[in-house]
């Protein structure tokens, strides 16, 4: 594969006319990796970085060495499953055998990458959704706890053939020792050859919740989004990045992972903990010079969180950008970090259904504020209004994208309604519009949207403001249910160490800066920390829940009801559910049914009429 750097909409044009199978020659990513051992037989593939002691050299694979342990891992998951497609599933952070976890199962069989920190039940739903017959999984470890649930897995799915360990112990009883089996495997050519449109891996989205959802990875969509993303980088053998986004995320395994090995690049693993690993974090600098690496790979929230960080005497002058998705980037974060270590900041748009890709700020060009860049190559993306139909440049629309990198669809066919759309299209989810120079611009989120008395309010619109304030860190924001409205705007911030902002000072400059009236918070909470994902992103539904919460509990304190009736509020992708629980006393429902009538939500009785049920 060519790399080259692109630095306008002509060089994507002139890559589009060449056929797809001439840009990416490679008729699986099992392909890709060998082809990249011979060419790149030097190269190192793969480093980890064990400990925050920096005196402690990072463990590291050349590319030949790396592709000899994916086969090893594939032949292993061939023996184990004998005349059985080798379905595999993992509960791993990023360390290296989560690598060879998944690049060895993609060259057999299906992957099946999991997020350690769902609960069992959730986990074993999964595994019985793809039909896993393999499951490898960290072993008792006192950073990070995931053994602990293996257990209750098992129990929840007991057609689970084959468990092996990262770490085997008397604990782990008859878990398979992993890095044993597979050192004990021949790293002889595979007499398999997956097809460039054979299911490559199933990726869970959908949230934390509800029944599982499960978007099919063919060969062609990984390898078309990690390889737009090296074009967009400029990436090439000589590059190295530092990559903690662990693999069940699709910016681990494509857009900071696979991404670079199709070049002969090296991915760093900063230690198990990843970017949550603090030791690492305050010398993140000093490794990034011992490392020697070019690109920088972190979400918006870490992002912050170096800013915090000194340079002190590390030399970064090697390091060409920071590569950055995953939630809105703030245009002032990134202008306050370019300002601050002189390195660039580029954004990414990516989804799970697109193989992790779908436009990339070039590093070539300049960045543009509030743009995520151009799409990448035999990648269109139009914006259209409520009934489909495109909208010229400029003006913000439902974001729709067809490509190569678009997955066949999700396990469950009933569930690619309205989302896999005729003629190719996949439907984002994500509101905004292309200029007339070809840079796509995300304005908003559909179903973040916050709906005030039918007036739609982008929350990103309120995150940008609270941002411009000097004392705040972190700042996300969510529609709590009111009775009037249907939602009013509230915001949860956290504020930088020293800072002295309390909430009314910043609604004060919420009103002195916000573009629209409406979109001024009613309520603006000071939290020592937000709900986040395992990979930093703002985990909404629980602001949700606890905005519908604060609403509930003062309804229900303006009725004298706080005493006697409990409120339970749960949080999803979809919704807020509020459960009350009345105490068998007839008064207090219908008080309850009263006071809340007002939402115009849908209510269901349960039992005498002592409980109540609302989605809000």
């Amino acid at each position: 594969m060519s790399i080259r750097p692109i630095q306008s909409v002509s060089d994507v044009t002139d890559i589009e006319s060449r056929p797809f199978e001439e840009y990416l020659p490679y008729r699986s990513v099992a392909h890709a990796l060998q082809a990249q051992a011979e060419r790149h037989p030097q190269r190192v593939a793969l480093k980890y970085i064990r400990s925050a002691d920096l005196a402690e050299p990072a463990e590291q694979w050349t590319y030949p060495q790396f592709a000899a342990q994916v086969r090893r891992a594939a032949r292993l998951f061939q023996t184990l499953c004998g005349n059985e497609q080798p379905r595999v599933a993992f509960l791993l952070p990023a360390i290296p055998q989560a690598h060879f976890t998944l690049w060895g199962a993609e060259a057999v069989g299906i992957a099946c990458p999991i997020n350690y920190l769902l609960g069992e039940e959730h986990i074993a739903e999964l595994l019985q959704a793809a039909k896993v017959n393999v499951l490898v999984a960290l072993g008792p470890h006192p950073e990070l706890d995931v053994w602990s649930r293996v257990a209750g897995i098992r129990q929840r799915y007991p057609q689970l053939k084959n468990v092996l360990v990262i770490g085997a112990t008397a604990e782990t009883g008859d878990a398979t020792d992993f890095d044993a089996a597979v050192a004990a495997q021949s790293d002889a050519p595979l007499a398999v050859s997956p097809s460039i449109d054979d299911v490559a891996a199933l990726f869970h989205t959908g949230g934390t919740t509800g029944s599982p959802k499960l978007a099919q990875h063919q060969h062609r969509n990984q390898l078309c989004a990690a390889g737009g993303a090296a074009c967009m980088y400029g990436a090439s053998e000589r590059d190295v990045i530092i990559n903690g986004f662990p693999l069940f995320h699709v910016a681990g395994s494509f857009v900071y992972g696979l991404s670079m090995f199709l070049v002969g690049a090296t991915v760093v693993l900063p230690t198990l903990l990843g970017m949550r690993n603090t030791g690492f974090v305050q010398r993140y600098w000093d490794f990034a010079e011992r490392e020697g690496a070019t690109l920088l790979a972190a979400v918006p929230t870490v992002m912050s969180s170096l800013l915090a960080v000194s340079v002190g005497g590390a030399d970064i002058s090697r390091v060409r950008s920071l590569l950055t998705g995953g939630s809105p980037l703030p245009p002032d974060l990134a202008d306050a970090f370019e300002q601050r270590f002189a390195v660039p900041v580029r954004n990414i748009l990516g989804m799970t259904e697109c193989g992790g890709v779908i436009a990339i700020e070039p590093c070539a060009m300049p960045r543009t504020a509030g743009s995520v860049g151009l799409p990448i190559p035999f990648v269109k993306v139009r914006a259209v209004d409520a009934n489909g139909e495109p909208l010229p440049d400029g003006e913000d629309g439902e974001l729709q994208i067809l490509g190569p990198n678009v997955s066949p669809g999700y396990t469950d066919p009933a569930k690619n309604e309205g989302v896999f759309l005729k003629g190719g299209w996949l439907s984002s989810g994500d509101v905004g519009h292309l200029d007339a120079q070809g840079r796509l611009y995300v304005t908003g989120r559909a179903k973040d949207m916050i709906i005030r008395s039918s007036h739609n309010i982008d929350p990103l619109m309120i995150e940008d403001t609270l941002h411009k304030h000097p004392e705040v860190a972190m700042a996300a924001a969510v529609g709590a249910p009111d009775e009037y409205a249907g939602e009013l705007p509230v915001a949860y911030v956290t504020l930088k160490p020293g800072a002295k902002a309390d909430t009314q000072s910043l609604l004060a400059f919420a009103e002195a800066h916000m573009p629209e009236r409406p979109a001024v918070p009613k309520q603006i909470f000071i939290l020592d920390s937000l709900p986040m994902t395992a990979i930093g992103k703002f985990f909404k539904p629980r602001l949700r829940e606890m905005a519908a919460g604060q609403v509930i509990e003062a309804r229900l304190a303006q009725r004298a009801l706080h005493e006697k009736v409990a409120a339970c509020v749960q949080a999803d992708g979809k919704g807020v559910q509020v459960v009350f629980d009345c105490g068998g006393d007839p008064v207090a429902a219908a008080s309850v049914k009263e006071m809340m009538a007002p939402f115009a939500l849908r209510w269901r009785l349960a039992g005498r009429g002592d409980r109540q049920e609302a989605a809000v």
